[in-house]
């Protein structure tokens, strides 16, 4: 259709009109936010009785087994479909080579056990990766100061199986070592477990943006041997991202996520549009400080920016997001 100039005084097409009222404007709304989008990041301790808020990130808290089911509860209840558990691993269990992963009395896998016998409405999604347990707080094995990719694939796969086995529903490897979605897929397929999806981690960045999560899991002091550079992505890569995400489409990826969120989602919408796959965006600790800490000096209005900013997502093309905002999104819709 082509435009026609129209000589006079009045505009013949004018799209301030379907604006006019709330109901034509959610008559002609182009994309949807529902709490069918919402995955909930927690983190969770060992103890009991224990409930410690993040100060990085406020309105967020660690909490042990028995305190976080009355709150898992009630995200079920808000139709929240599903929780990420995050832990945070004693400084006595860690080690060089992370073996706390593959303890099947691990913290995660009694809260997986837990959570499911309790919220068994509720999906369950486990993230695949060593730098919750390891002392040197990086994502895999250190040799002479850099991470090795198939001796870390290797207890990565390990620890899938215990998750899994511990009632885990999706597996969110988060690692972004090379081949691990297909040794995973392999070891379920192998094991008998050929309806535990996994959700991967396919274009994750090395991003700024991670500091109030690490602070959360307790990392942040531990990470040695530099950066994370040589396995998470270039934050000025996109080309990189489409074939880190074919790979582990072809792997055996059930849906993939693209991490940061708000920062990439040029990412999300070529995935999305180019791929046609389900992809999730993780709106991550930084952003969610960031908008809180602007609220809390007055320069945003909270709920507002919370709201837009998830509906950014959706617009990008993403299938749902991860969010600390879940519970109190789920309530205001």
């Amino acid at each position: 259709m082509t435009n026609t100039i129209i000589s006079g005084p009045h505009p013949l097409s004018r799209p301030r009109r379907n604006r006019k009222n709330d109901w034509s404007r959610r008559m002609v709304r182009e994309n949807i936010l529902s709490t069918d989008d919402l995955i909930w990041p927690v983190f969770v301790q060992d103890g009991e009785n224990q409930e410690i808020e993040i100060p990085s990130m406020p309105g967020v808290f660690r909490r042990s087994i028995d305190k976080l089911i009355p709150e898992i509860e009630k995200a079920a209840k808000l139709g929240i479909p599903a929780i990420a558990l995050f832990p945070q691993t004693p400084q006595n269990l860690k080690t060089n080579d992370g073996r706390e992963a593959i303890n099947s009395g691990n913290i995660v896998c009694r809260a997986t056990k837990a959570i499911k016998n309790a919220v068994p409405e509720i999906g369950i999604i486990c993230d695949i990766a060593l730098d919750p347990y390891t002392s040197h707080g990086q994502d895999g094995i250190v040799v002479d100061g850099y991470v090795v990719n198939d001796q870390t694939v290797e207890i990565l796969v390990k620890q899938a199986l215990v998750l899994t086995e511990a009632g885990c529903d999706i597996l969110a490897p988060s690692d972004m070592m090379d081949g691990r979605i297909g040794a995973i897929r392999m070891a379920l397929e192998d094991n008998n477990f050929h309806n535990t999806q996994i959700m991967a981690y396919a274009a994750k960045y090395a991003s700024a943006f991670y500091g109030p999560f690490r602070d959360a899991v307790g990392s942040s002091s531990n990470i040695k041997s530099g950066g994370k550079q040589s396995y998470q992505m270039d934050p000025a890569n996109t080309d990189e991202a489409i074939r880190e995400v074919m790979m582990d489409i072809q792997q055996g990826a059930d849906m993939i996520i693209v991490k940061p969120g708000m920062p990439y989602l040029d990412i999300i919408q070529r995935v999305t549009s180019e791929l046609a796959f389900p992809t999730y965006a993780y709106q991550v600790s930084g952003e969610y400080a960031m908008l809180h800490a602007a609220a809390q000096n007055g320069w945003l209005d909270l709920d507002k920016v919370m709201m837009e900013s998830l509906l950014a997502f959706k617009r990008a093309g993403a299938s749902g997001i991860w969010t600390y905002f879940a519970p109190k999104v789920a309530a205001l819709l």
